[in-house]
């Protein structure tokens, strides 16, 4: 019997579902997906999927429509549902409570947040994308008007470590700066120091001092031009 399982992913705005399935693309899962609530509750139907991201405003049927008629649903009741939205407002959020949703995603969607939640629903282990060598200066810190300067030793379209003698704690949360070779517009974006190599006592002796950095808010074409640089550039893993 296989052991993939089934997500289903709906949202009106492309370039979501794109970024939602960059970030379960190695899962083993199969992926359907679907443009307005109608179309979601349909291949909600067709595919039974054990896990839906939703989004909560879309045409034809809103999110929230969609998860109410899927838990209303006999041989549907039992999909786990999250409702996709920016909360702004207590409305939206009583809307998804109401729905009997499994809990709530907010944008701009945390590729952390949202895979603990396909880990947890569907028993699949959260695979990390291998960090390759990689020296790009970067600027970073937690002041965006007073960044320090520092050189990655690693990347990957998760993070990346970058050599510094100035450790920051973990948790921090840093604005980042970085220009990959041969593209002209910079890449910036939220990050979070994700461990520390402290000097005196190194928990990976073959790196230098320093900090991994997880990023936040990645744009999905600053993603894909991460990824086309490492892969161009057939640069080594670093395990």
């Amino acid at each position: 019997m296989s052991s993939r399982k089934t997500v289903l992913l709906a949202d009106d705005v492309n370039l979501f579902l794109e970024l939602e399935k960059t970030f379960l693309r190695r899962t083993d899962i199969d992926i359907v997906t679907a443009a307005n609530g109608k179309i979601a509750l349909e291949q909600a139907k067709k595919h039974k999927p054990a896990l839906a991201f939703i989004d909560l405003n879309m045409p034809e049927m809103n999110g929230d429509a969609c998860c109410r008629a899927i838990k209303q649903d006999e041989e549907l009741r039992h999909m786990v549902v999250y409702i996709v939205t920016t909360v702004s407002n207590i409305e939206d959020l009583a809307r998804c409570e109401q729905a009997g949703c499994d809990g709530i995603i907010n944008k701009p969607i945390n590729r952390t947040e949202f895979l603990q939640v396909a880990h947890s629903n569907l028993a699949i282990e959260i695979r990390r994308e291998p960090r390759h060598y990689a020296q790009v200066r970067v600027s970073y810190g937690t002041e965006p008007q007073n960044l320090l300067t520092g050189y990655s030793i690693n990347m990957s379209s998760g993070g990346l470590f970058i050599e510094t003698g100035t450790l920051l704690a973990e948790d921090e949360h840093l604005t980042l700066v970085f220009r990959l070779p041969e593209r002209d517009k910079p890449i910036i974006c939220q990050g979070r120091v994700a461990w520390t190599n402290p000097p005196d006592k190194k928990k990976k002796k073959t790196l230098p001092p320093g900090v991994g950095v997880q990023f936040f808010d990645l744009r999905l074409d600053d993603m894909q031009s991460i990824r086309t640089y490492l892969n161009e550039n057939d640069l080594k893993p670093s395990w």
